[in-house]
């Protein structure tokens, strides 16, 4: 695990903590999509899912806690992103949300514990909403579930260098290397309309659920963080102290603890 990284300047030159030879990994064909997973370790397992414009590499500064505590962590990335393809349908969480039931069907895993970052929660809440007998619960972390619970977008050097990782990795990682401009203005669309679960939706979720919400997120209002802890039933929710949109980079050990402890409750 990496040392903090607040402004995310190593981040921007190296990207996060290396990953290591995976113990099996593979591709999945799933409604017009390749999508991409690796398996590490042995244990209860984890899915960890990335946000939006990243890919599962991102996680590297969380996979050796994981697994140095005994679970066995998947990493998969989403459609269109990482080592992932994507066809010419629109992106849509829902659709994210059936790669990674065939992902887990593929990996032999019937059910698992789902931590998700950004788009990455959006999707594990839609998997625990619409599956939960494959949910151990939903680690939910800087994301909302409607248009309204976003922030009106201001640059910062911060979203501008973890930007510039992402087209360097685009162009490393992707089937499509020159796409990205082309990549980000689907995601975005995406982004702009969906998801639009109402307090009625969330209130039919029955996994568990931590809504966790950084002190200083770029992107989503805190009274949405506490609206969705309000209305998931048996949710709770915890404010990560002086980081974040990119708490995992910026404050690796605090992010880890919040989300080891949460492991320790369901996985």
């Amino acid at each position: 695990m990496r040392a903090n990284d607040d402004d995310l300047t190593n981040f921007e030159a190296q990207g996060a903590m290396p990953l290591p030879a995976a113990d099996e990994s593979g591709d999945v064909d799933n409604r017009g999509a390749r999508i991409h997973y690796a398996s590490y370790g042995t244990g209860s397992p984890v899915i960890l899912l990335h946000g939006g414009l990243g890919h599962s590499g991102n996680w590297g500064n969380q996979l050796g806690a994981l697994m140095d505590a005994g679970y066995r962590v998947l990493l998969i990335d989403s459609r269109g992103h990482g080592r992932s393809t994507r066809d010419t349908q629109p992106f849509s969480y829902a659709l994210m949300a059936t790669d990674v039931l065939a992902v887990m069907d593929a990996a032999g895993i019937e059910r698992a514990a789902l931590a998700g970052w950004s788009d990455g929660a959006c999707t594990a809440l839609i998997v625990g909403a619409t599956a939960p007998e494959r949910v151990a619960g939903v680690f939910f972390f800087g994301c909302n579930m409607d248009p309204d619970g976003t922030k009106p977008f201001v640059p910062t050097p911060v979203i501008d260098r973890c930007f510039a990782r992402h087209r360097k990795d685009y162009a490393r990682l992707s089937a499509t290397p020159d796409d990205f401009d082309a990549f980000v203005a689907a995601v975005s669309e995406m982004m702009r309309t969906q998801p639009d679960y109402s307090a009625s939706d969330l209130a039919a979720i029955r996994v568990p659920v931590l809504i966790v919400q950084s002190e200083h997120d770029e992107f989503i209002k805190p009274e949405h963080a506490a609206y969705l802890a309000q209305s998931i039933r048996g949710a709770s929710l915890v404010t990560l102290p002086g980081v974040s949109h990119f708490a995992p980079l910026q404050r690796p050990a605090l992010f880890n603890d919040a989300l080891l402890d949460f492991l320790k409750r369901v996985a």
